[in-house]
């Protein structure tokens, strides 16, 4: 069943009443994390070579004392741990998810995201090669074809080395944005990050503006799927404080899922065609955008015939995008011709390393197997992509269409962290039960918190320190997971078996109503139609369901 509706009998995720004040604990703590993480991310974040902050002295004891970078690092890892446990408490706090959840939910984005709003930027310095590639267009080179490193004093951008040599993976119009950054600020480094950042949490603003709409298009609580998808502390930090622009990619694209799914077909495919733009990767959605455009009593031929009408449009409006700085069909090479290696945490990675392991001891060529099987996972993500675009319910449309982008993400060799919140948002609104799934997610939210933490650090060689940076980040993480599983009285309900909890406790097991500890489970999903309303169409609110 669906998510319920408040102990009344309400309809969940409403707005109504104001917040609760129990909910301000958890957003208050979340705060207190994300501004810890403010501080820590002076001294251990990634700061360009030539900004103006280098030569600060406050910014300079941070990062070239011991004791700066220890306590950066300890301040920086503990709020980003401390900010999990109060997206989970935050979520057991809410509980039922009746009227003032919602406004809860989105509270708490806003407090947490505020301090990130000013931070250095942490784990990831991708937002650097972005001024790199604004000030490639500026200057009439493409990016596609060339790397930064054709730029006069591009290292001072505080770019990777890595994007040195690299074409852009980004379609025509994020490089239209990076132009207009560099073109403002003239490439002062920290004025375009913060810029960037701005565009970012547009994106963040868009999913929180549609992820509970199509949440209760799917009869769901608004309130749980944006704090599933957008409160979590992977999301904040990565689309916020890292800035990436997969932020605005994922917001157009919930926004067009969503017009395309209430009977606005065409601006729903041009606001996908919108985030293509930002980021080719969500092409994948076109097919299940143009099924929601054929309705569903569509047969075989009127599928073909929407499949094609959308690539058109799609692909049309791209092609003449790629006119303006004569940036062509560049972007089309980020599908055709993806980044080669592998990340040793994706399921692909890992098994690779596995077999590879195992044909060397038994002298067979295991790099050729192991390359063998990556790809053949590769392409069976696709093939998944294809068979949910012809088998299924209409009415779990949505839902295919999240599974699909989730096979082709955790199928790929290259898994970076933020990759898995491309399609966390269209689980989150098409239903992710309490039981094994919420559970999943929390340990996929938490390991990749703790991998940037401990991966993504700048910190000077020379520094003199005790403990290595990553690996004092890696222990105050691992500490911290170790209270809220064992010690933390709220959250070992949530993480452990509740079996498992009381024998830990050596108490005997008791099973509390659902209702109490978190919300009950839910069913996904039943597309709703849209009701009518004097002709015009308006969104339904869930039935009101009793209590688990």
């Amino acid at each position: 069943m669906a998510a319920p509706s408040g102990p009344a009998g309400s309809p969940a995720g409403g707005t109504g009443e104001p917040v609760k004040p129990k909910a301000y604990f958890a957003i208050v703590e979340g705060f207190v994390g994300s501004l810890m993480m403010f501080v820590g991310s002076i001294g251990a974040g990634w700061i360009a070579n030539g900004s103006p902050m280098v030569r600060n002295p406050v910014v300079i004891s941070l990062r070239t004392e011991g004791w700066g970078v220890t306590t950066s690092t300890v301040l920086l890892t503990l709020g980003a741990m401390l900010l999990m446990r109060s997206w989970l408490r935050l979520g057991q706090r809410l509980q039922n998810w009746g009227p003032g959840a919602l406004r809860s939910v989105v509270i708490a984005i806003g407090a947490w995201s505020a301090p990130m709003l000013f931070a250095v930027p942490i784990f990831s310095r991708d937002v650097y090669a972005y001024t790199g590639q604004g000030r490639l267009v500026l200057e009439g080179l493409n990016p596609y074809t060339t790397g930064i490193s054709a730029l006069s004093n591009w290292f001072a951008l505080g770019a990777d080395p890595a994007w040195a040599e690299a074409k852009t993976p980004y379609g025509p119009y994020f490089l239209w944005l990076e132009r207009a950054v560099v073109q403002f600020t003239g490439a002062q480094p920290d004025t375009s990050v913060f810029l960037f950042r701005l565009l970012a949490v547009a994106g963040v603003a868009l999913c929180v503006l549609y992820v509970p709409k199509l949440a209760r298009l799917h009869g769901l609580s608004g309130a749980r799927a944006l704090w599933i998808s957008v409160a979590n502390p992977l999301f904040l930090i990565s689309f916020v404080a890292s800035a990436h622009n997969d932020a605005l990619m994922v917001g157009l694209a919930v926004a067009g899922t969503y017009l395309a799914a209430t009977k606005r077909p065409i601006w729903g495919i041009l606001l996908v065609t919108a985030s293509i733009g930002v980021k080719p990767i969500t092409v994948l959605l076109l097919p299940f955008i143009a099924l929601l455009w054929a309705g569903p009593a569509a047969s075989l031929g009127r599928k073909f015939l929407f499949w094609g009408a959308t690539a058109a449009i799609s692909f049309g409006v791209l092609a003449l995008s790629g006119i303006p700085y004569n940036l062509g069909l560049g972007w089309v090479w980020a599908i055709l011709d993806p980044t080669p290696g592998y990340t040793g945490y994706s399921p692909s990675g890992f098994l690779g390393q596995r077999v590879e392991a195992l044909a060397n001891v038994l002298g067979l060529h295991g790099g050729m197997l192991a390359g063998i099987l990556r790809t053949g996972l590769k392409y069976a993500g696709v093939g998944l992509v294809v068979l949910l675009m012809f088998r299924g319910d209409y009415s779990k449309l949505i839902r295919r269409m999240a599974l699909a982008f989730a096979a082709v993400v955790m199928l790929s060799p290259i898994i970076q962290p933020w990759y898995v919140l491309w399609f966390i948002p269209f689980l989150a609104v098409t239903g992710i039960r309490n039981d094994w799934q919420i559970k999943s997610l929390y340990v996929i939210i938490t390991f990749f918190v703790v991998f940037g933490a401990q991966d993504q650090l700048s910190v000077w060689s020379f520094v003199q320190l005790q403990f290595h940076a990553s690996t004092l980040a890696y222990l105050v993480a691992l500490g911290f997971i170790f209270y809220l599983l064992f010690i933390d009285v709220h959250t070992r309900k949530l993480l452990l078996h509740r079996g498992l909890s009381a024998l830990l406790r050596g108490t005997k097991a008791w099973v509390a109503p659902a209702a109490v500890l978190e919300a009950p489970a839910t069913e996904a999903i039943t597309l709703v139609p849209l009701a009518s309303k004097g002709g015009v169409s308006v969104e339904p609110r869930p039935p009101a369901r009793r209590s688990d």
